[in-house]
């Protein structure tokens, strides 16, 4: 390098041709030293500014830009005014000192570097890489990224930030973890699915039997169809002749006893349904399937000891079938309504036209075959239409928690009894309760109507909406609100939350802390809801308020986006 002191020649008034930078020509002198020479643009033209203002090394110049080509970004070009300050930089300017070592890698370069393997090793990521003679071109150590026709582009703005807020590395690290999101999803599943096994095997939680429905009552259930029969007079069988299937169930698996043979058919179906749900949206493994595979363990045991999982594996299935396949989902629909009569609700939401037609003719024509068969190899298959009739209020429903209530405050002398396989309340007034259920469940029926009619917009997110809408409605209506229909709503709602256009992220999210004040209630608390404890009064308050929150925030997204006028 010459560092004398040598006055520079006066520059030659610029002409029209030689007045505009070279931005390309600039920026590849820089990084290509060795390979165009110092001192000469890519035209091979001797350069504007004045000997010795450029002198520099190479690597004391360029750092940054050697750094950034070996991990794929591109090198930032001087601009117009830091190349006019180096051409006017005064001849004896002393340079300044080169690194130690420029070379040395920092924690933000080698968190790039890893980045760019991990894309070229899956996919092609960031702004600066385009097709046709355009790509990544290195020189001396450096790369830079150039587009179709020659010019260098701007560097995204991630390189002056931290690197993991750059889409390069966002995307690298999608690329290089495609598999963590189901290997995680599988984990959890399992280790929560041991939990949940070893709370059954046990089955001393609070008030404990959980797991006593199905080693006494699924079992005497099953006894009585081998025999050829519905359990006659018995005022526990509340279910649709399609119960049948999953009561006797367990005969596909001789080998085992009945509890177990129906407890490893529950978590088969549990895993169907985590499995459908990570499909439904498997280019990003969202919330819907971690919903379900999280949101199901705070029930603690109680899923493997009801029939819910069966009937929701089927719902789900239905509403997820009916997007491309509308048949298939109302044959589904059908086949679940028979088992228990809610999953007819998820058709509540088909596009009108064709897919309408289809499902529901579907689910009509499965729903008729289905009872026609179970009532020639059964008897007894309607009478389960009495029992459910005669059933009242549960102490866990809403118009249980307001008898509670006026209980506690000593304005209702009520008591409780068990009746018809589930604790309810007896006394003065309680027609009166009865009979606004039943109107409520009315009113929430018409309001589905109106909303149906009315509906003018219909998204990709609408169907599953629509379903999880209406089964909130009716489980917030009915005289009974066990623990185990929280199994039907966290279906559906991860269902719902499989589609980006949703609405229902609001609703279902209050479904979470609301499962669990339910496995808090039963069977944890269940002693102190029966007495009516101010601890077994909280927990239900709380359970049916955050209940009654996601049902108007349901009801209100599904309207405004469906019915109302769109916003902006």
């Amino acid at each position: 390098m010459t560092n004398d002191h040598t006055p520079a020649p006066p520059e030659p008034p610029p002409d029209e041709t030689t007045s505009r930078p070279d931005t390309h020509a600039t920026t590849t002198g820089r990084l290509d030293a060795r390979t165009t020479g110092p001192g000469l643009t890519r035209a091979g033209a001797p350069p504007p500014a004045a000997p010795g203002a450029d002198e520099r090394p190479a690597d004391a110049m360029d750092t940054h830009a050697t750094h950034a080509g070996r991990i794929g970004a591109r090198a930032t070009a001087p601009g117009p005014a830091e190349a006019g300050a180096l051409a006017a930089a005064p001849p004896d300017a002393a340079a300044p000192p080169a690194p130690t070592d420029a070379r040395a890698p920092t924690r933000r370069t080698n968190a790039l570097r890893r980045a760019r393997r991990a894309v070229g090793r899956g996919r092609s990521v960031g702004r600066g890489r385009s097709g046709g003679s355009g790509g990544f071109r290195s020189g001396d150590g450096a790369e830079e990224a150039t587009g179709a026709t020659g010019r260098t582009t701007a560097p995204p703005p991630s390189l002056t930030r931290s690197p993991f807020e750059s889409e390069t590395f966002t995307a690298a690290s999608y690329v290089a973890t495609s598999h963590t999101p189901h290997i995680a999803l599988a984990s959890v599943w399992v280790l929560t699915r041991l939990g949940m096994l070893v709370l059954l095997w046990r089955d001393s939680l609070g008030i404990g039997g959980v797991g006593r429905e199905v080693h006494v009552l699924y079992r005497f259930w099953y006894d009585r169809l081998a025999h050829g029969t519905f359990p006659p007079d018995d005022p526990t069988w509340q279910y649709p002749p399609g119960a049948a299937l999953v009561i006797g169930s367990p005969a596909a698996l001789p080998w085992f006893t009945y509890f177990q043979a129906f407890v490893g058919l529950t978590l088969l179906a549990d895993a169907v349904v985590a499995l459908a749900l990570a499909r439904a949206d498997s280019a990003r493994v969202t919330h819907g399937a971690w919903m379900w595979v999280c949101g199901l363990p705070l029930l603690l045991h109680i899923p493997l000891a009801r029939y819910d999982v069966q009937t929701t594996a089927v719902a789900v299935l239905a509403v997820l079938a009916l997007r491309s396949r509308p048949a298939l989902g109302g044959t589904l629909a059908g086949l679940g309504a028979m088992i228990k009569v809610w999953p007819a609700l998820t058709l509540i939401g088909t596009p009108r036209g064709r897919s309408t037609r289809e499902a529901w003719t579907a689910a009509c024509s499965t729903a008729v075959a289905l009872l026609i068969t179970l009532g020639v190899l059964f008897r007894h298959s309607l009478d389960f239409l009495l029992q459910q009739g005669a059933r009242g209020i549960q102490i866990e429903s809403l118009g249980g928690t307001a008898l509670a209530l006026a209980r506690a405050a000593g304005l209702w002398p009520g008591r409780i009894q068990y009746r018809y396989g589930a604790f309810e309340y007896v006394g003065p007034h309680i027609s009166y309760v009865e009979v606004l259920a039943l109107l409520a469940t009315l009113a929430a029926c018409c309001w589905l109507v109106v909303w149906r009619v009315r509906a003018r917009r219909w998204t990709a997110a609408t169907p599953l909406d629509a379903a999880f809408a209406a089964v909130l409605l009716f489980t917030l209506t009915s005289r009974v609100i066990s623990p185990q229909y929280m199994i039907w709503l966290l279906g559906l709602a991860a269902v719902c939350l499989t589609c980006r256009e949703t609405v229902m992220r609001p609703a279902a999210l209050l479904l979470l802390p609301a499962t669990a004040l339910s496995a808090l209630a039963y069977p944890v608390l269940y002693e102190d809801v029966l007495s009516g404890t101010p601890a077994g009064l909280a927990v239900m308050v709380a359970r049916n308020g955050l209940l009654l929150a996601a049902g108007f925030l349901a009801c209100r997204a599904l309207w405004r986006t469906s019915v109302g006028e769109p916003r902006g």
